[in-house]
């Protein structure tokens, strides 16, 4: 099966700035971009962060067809996005909020561009453990959320996959010649996931 990415740019390794930049103030990026989103209200101020970002991209090495990798799945829904916003509300507030949705897409690839995925789940376990004292298992917060980043591709490229194979077929419109596969084949990687937990120990809740 193909490799595919989903939204977000893998780790690129280097030695750049942002590379050795510490976890904590990457993430302070990503959610200082995000709350930006909210509070500007001026596309030229949208257009500048996002320019910024995609320089600083650019410059980690991670290169242009990255980038492009990590937007373009969300091109044909900014499209829609930006045509009814801009029916609704105009054509600067159309283009602030699709604007704002790239920033936040950037921002959190240039921080999955330049952090091992080890280091990103170690950083998850070190923010989700002020939530012990209320239950919370840091460690299998972060199993989920590597789970889920490894998951998430791998559903992506079956579908894909299985498109291809039914557009050679001529199927290509018959919604079960796409779905049915595509079920079948992510419920065995779910089934073979759970296994692989439980042989480690690591499937089940602790008593």
């Amino acid at each position: 099966m193909r490799g595919h990415g989903f939204l977000l740019a893998n780790y690129v390794p280097g030695n750049s700035l942002l590379h050795r930049a510490p976890l904590a103030l990457k993430f302070l990026v990503v959610l200082a971009c995000g709350l930006l989103s909210f509070i500007v209200v001026d596309w030229r101020i949208s257009a500048a962060v996002l320019a910024a970002l995609g320089g600083l991209f650019l410059g980690s090495g991670a290169g242009l067809k990255r980038l492009w990798g990590a937007v373009r799945p969300l091109a044909p829904v900014l499209l829609v996005i930006g045509l009814f916003q801009w029916w609704q509300l105009g054509g600067p507030t159309a283009a602030r909020i699709v604007l704002n949705i790239l920033v936040c897409v950037v921002a959190a690839s240039l921080l999955t561009a330049t952090t091992p995925i080890q280091q990103l789940l170690d950083g998850v376990v070190q923010l989700a453990r002020p939530f012990q004292r209320f239950g919370a298992d840091p460690e299998r917060f972060a199993l989920t959320i590597g789970i889920m980043l490894r998951s998430i591709p791998f559903i992506a490229g079956t579908f894909a996959d299985v498109r291809d194979s039914a557009k050679a077929r001529g199927l290509e419109r018959n919604p079960r010649a796409l779905v049915l596969p595509v079920f079948i084949t992510s419920v065995a990687y779910a089934r073979q996931t759970g296994e692989a937990l439980a042989a480690r120990g690591l499937g089940e809740a602790e008593d």
